[in-house]
């Protein structure tokens, strides 16, 4: 997917005080950011925010963060929170491969991951979201019990997180290659791309997983 860039971008998300500039100095002392000792939920790859402002609308009691590595797309969910200056939102801009370093062992309570890029070739497998790479690092932050939400159209990465995810120790909850027509449905909160995706006819998957305890 090609991005276009946005002059600016950068200096605007720098100028911010919603996006955190460096993260790393408050691993283990989120609640002191926030100002709360309320439950902290990630969405990687958020894009332009409407789902995670939708959440933290109807969920103030829980704070949620924002994690997009492009810029240019993270800027148009800065603007959006400028006006509805949310005080449980708040933005990161950089790689989810280093969110370990940014949050303690069960500092997360929940993970979304909402149409995350396919990288369809086998070469580029490590990158997918449900990779096991990645799953390492969501294992290091979560509580224990916490659990990833993932939604995706692209049915090829469905089936291959539906087998990365047990492989790598973790428990599919629940899982349907159908999400609006099944229970799973209830409380669904739709994003950007899913409403287009769901008017265009096409079947949007969904799994909930958490890391297996150890007997």
């Amino acid at each position: 997917m090609r991005l276009r860039h946005i002059m600016g971008a950068e200096q605007k998300i720098e100028e911010s005080g919603y996006v955190i500039k460096a993260p790393q100095e408050y691993r283990g002392r989120w609640a002191e950011l926030f100002g709360n000792g309320n439950p902290i939920r990630l969405e990687i790859g958020m894009g332009k925010g409407r789902f995670l402002m939708e959440q933290a609308q109807a969920h103030p009691r829980i704070n949620f963060v924002g994690v997009e590595i492009y810029s240019s797309v993270l800027l148009k969910a800065v603007q959006k929170q400028e006006e509805l200056r949310l005080a449980n939102v708040r933005f990161l801009c950089m790689d989810a491969l280093g969110l370990a370093d940014c949050f303690a062992q069960g500092e997360i309570e929940r993970i979304y991951l909402n149409f995350s890029d396919p990288w369809p070739k086998d070469r580029h497998a490590k990158r997918r979201l449900t990779s096991p790479r990645f799953l390492k690092v969501y294992e290091n932050i979560l509580t224990e019990g916490g659990m990833v939400e993932f939604k995706t159209d692209n049915r090829p990465l469905f089936e291959y997180s539906l087998e990365s995810l047990p492989a790598s120790g973790w428990e599919i909850l629940a899982q349907t290659p159908d999400l609006h027509h099944s229970s799973l449905a209830e409380g669904n909160v739709m994003t950007e791309y899913e409403e287009k995706f769901a008017s265009e006819g096409k079947p949007i998957c969904k799994l909930v997983a958490t890391k297996r305890r150890l007997e």
